[in-house]
């Protein structure tokens, strides 16, 4: 979730217009809200296999803190709030695609992709990469090339992101009836399916400066992260099946990849807009002050890296 507010507001403020900081707020609030109700919705309706799973055995509907009623009601009342708060706060574009990635993430994804096909998280990821797209629709009212390239990054990160997880959690998938790739296919194909879309990832993530949309401190992160994470993605292909060491560092260092990939895009222009970028690829120099946002946005990353060990 916090992975997801975080690039929706690396949209909003790579965006060509400027809000103010109570709308700026609003939107965030609205968006995390959004990706909570999302995920309230999800653990209603997976009660049942998140009982059988270890991984979510925890969670309160399992544990009989939360009645799946209640889950069912909050779930609800938090979507329509997080999408008329949006509304409200910037415009009907933005809420509009809130709304759909909500309904796209419970109803085709959870409700019927999870439990149907292996390509479960390939096609369901497109919830989870729409976010600077909204964050982006919020600032302009608009939807550009530019937000298109993030959710692209994103969509491709998605698959080798939650297959890494999923090599060290197939008995729990198994049991849950859950057809994740390496329950179906097995290690051998799913460490192949993720080197491939890490060598995707690796590409898509240069779109941005390709396109002249960021300038040369972002281009250069992506290829050094991007190099890092196909690395890895190559170990765990030639690893053996039995080393769980592989999956779990590469899911690890995808977390930190996301997170680095976004905060370039702040540090490369230092929250300007993405058409200040484009004057800067023309000739103009990112200021010293900018450089300073990197200690703390590594430090961030560090603290997403261990909230999500703990999901492993």
């Amino acid at each position: 979730m916090m992975l997801a507010v975080f690039t929706a507001l690396v949209g909003l403020a790579s965006a060509p217009v400027r809000l103010d900081p109570l709308t700026t707020f609003a939107a965030v609030l609205a968006i995390a809200a959004g990706a909570g109700a999302a995920g309230v919705l999800n653990m209603w309706y997976d009660a049942d296999i998140d009982a059988v799973m270890a991984r979510t055995a925890m969670r309160p509907i399992p544990r009989g803190k939360v009645s799946r009623f209640e889950a069912l009601v909050f779930g609800l009342v938090l979507s329509g709030f997080a999408v008329a708060v949006l509304a409200l706060a910037t415009n009907l574009t933005a809420a509009a695609l809130l709304a759909s990635t909500i309904l796209f993430y419970v109803v085709v994804y959870t409700a019927w992709l999870k439990r149907a096909t292996r390509q479960n998280i390939v096609i369901g990821g497109a919830a989870g990469a729409l976010p600077p797209v909204i964050g982006w629709a919020a600032a302009t009212g608009e939807i550009g090339l530019e937000p298109l390239t993030l959710f692209l990054v994103i969509f491709l990160w998605t698959p080798p992101h939650f297959w890494a997880l999923a090599l060290n959690r197939t008995d729990d998938y198994a049991r849950a009836g859950v057809p994740m790739l390496p329950v179906v296919a097995g290690r051998v194909a799913t460490t192949r399916q993720i080197l491939i879309y890490s060598g995707l990832l690796v590409l898509a993530s240069e779109l941005p400066w390709v396109l002249g949309f960021t300038g040369t401190i972002y281009g250069a992160i992506a290829a050094i992260c991007g190099a890092l994470f196909l690395l890895l993605a190559l170990q765990l292909n030639r690893s053996p099946g039995a080393d769980r060491r592989a999956p779990h560092r590469l899911f690890v260092f995808s977390i930190f990849y996301l997170f680095v990939l976004f905060a370039a895009l702040l540090v490369d222009h230092g929250g300007d807009s993405f058409s200040l970028m484009r004057a800067s690829h023309a000739g103009r120099t990112v200021g010293s002050g900018h450089a300073e946002l990197l200690p703390s946005a590594v430090r961030s990353a560090s603290s997403f890296i261990n909230l999500s060990i703990g999901e492993v």
